[in-house]
């Protein structure tokens, strides 16, 4: 797999320097940049398999570099790390293209799991085509272009809506792991206010209907965060 290219923009430099040590223990190759200027030069001059952003920075926050990284590539992991909590800097963080979020302070051990987890899920996507329209769960075949979700092959299979369809095909990509409320609602509806999350919330329960027929298949609520759809073993 290789040791894996991390780009850090943090203007702390107490902070930075600690957090780049400390992903150099776990076997990353960590580039410290001081601010969002000198990180937008640095993603230009090399290739990174993940971006950590601090958000609070001078002459380029980190919501700006991230729109800047996504004009020339969409693919990139990113991270925020941020002082604030409010949600609405959340969503932003999330419209900006990110892939999840950090409020400081917070435990290294967290973000080293966060790091582990986007990259596995990036690398099985790479593996099976991040354009992926058909997967397995559990006695479930779901086709996301057709919008069919199947149980075995003679079974008539169960015709998608165009917004159930893109929920399970996003929680299929998450399978097991979270997949965050803000970046569906982003995703899907293109909103995230008190409407679009009943809505979402509506579709979460006509999908639990559908998959009622594995019960080893589940959609979680992972309190204030998301849901997580689980395959159990």
């Amino acid at each position: 797999m290789g040791i894996k290219k991390i780009l850090l923009v943090e203007d702390d430099p107490n902070f930075g320097t600690v957090l780049k040590d400390y992903l150099a223990l776990n076997d990353y190759n960590v580039t410290h940049a001081k601010d969002g200027i000198e990180g937008l030069i640095m993603f230009k001059n090399s290739d990174y398999d993940l971006c950590i952003l601090d958000v609070m920075m001078p002459r380029k926050d980190g919501f700006s570099l991230a729109k800047d990284i996504r004009v020339t590539n969409k693919e990139v992991p990113i991270i925020f790390l941020t002082a604030k909590t409010l949600k609405e800097d959340v969503l932003k963080g999330y419209q900006a293209g990110a892939d999840d979020y950090l409020n400081k302070p917070f435990d290294s051990e967290v973000l080293l799991h966060k790091i582990k987890a986007i990259l596995q899920r990036k690398e099985n996507e790479t593996s099976t085509d991040t354009e992926q329209f058909e997967f397995n769960i559990g006695k479930f075949f779901f086709n996301s272009k057709l919008r069919h979700l199947s149980v075995g092959e003679t079974a008539e299979p169960q015709k998608l809506s165009p917004k159930e369809s893109k929920l399970l095909r996003m929680l299929a990509i998450h399978k097991n792991d979270l997949m965050p409320r803000e970046l569906a609602l982003t995703k899907i509806w293109r909103d995230d206010n008190y409407f679009t999350s009943r809505s979402m919330d509506v579709y979460i329960a006509k999908l639990r209907k559908y998959l009622k027929l594995d019960e080893n298949v589940e959609i979680l609520n992972i309190h204030g965060e998301g849901f997580r759809l689980v395959e159990k073993a």
